[in-house]
């Protein structure tokens, strides 16, 4: 028997976007020369080594989140502990939608996504630099 979905995606995008700031790439390249921004790219090792990465961004994959923000998880990541504002992409702007909400709620702040993601970036003639993981062994 199929699942009964009654909260789908779209509205939970629809539900963060109505509750989060939304940045254009223009803002956001500009904001990103601003010591006081964190970029945050949630998006997956592939498809950063694929497409590149916004030079100096953080990367934290969406999976990951909740336990690199909370400061009593035992993966807390001292970059979430700053005083900056976040500004979380992924390729398109849905993920990163619900990324900054997950993150507002959880109590991190100034946060906000950047609209249209990567591909609104590179689209806006922002800065793209090549990323290669590191190499095991």
């Amino acid at each position: 028997m199929p699942q009964t979905i009654h909260r789908g995606i779209k509205a939970m995008i629809d539900e963060a976007n109505a509750e989060i700031e939304t940045v254009s790439a223009a803002d956001a390249i500009k904001a990103a020369q601003d010591p006081g921004v964190v970029i945050v790219d949630i998006r997956d090792p592939r498809e950063i080594e694929r497409e590149g990465k916004i030079p100096g961004a953080f990367s934290c994959t969406r999976g990951m989140l909740e336990f690199w923000i909370d400061p009593q998880s035992p993966y807390a990541k001292p970059i979430f502990q700053e005083d900056k504002k976040f500004i979380f992409h992924c390729a398109g702007g849905l993920r990163s939608a619900l990324a900054a909400k997950t993150a507002q709620d959880m109590g991190l702040k100034p946060v906000a996504h950047m609209g249209g993601g990567f591909a609104a970036w590179r689209d806006a003639g922002g800065p793209i630099e090549k990323w290669e993981p590191k190499k095991k062994g």
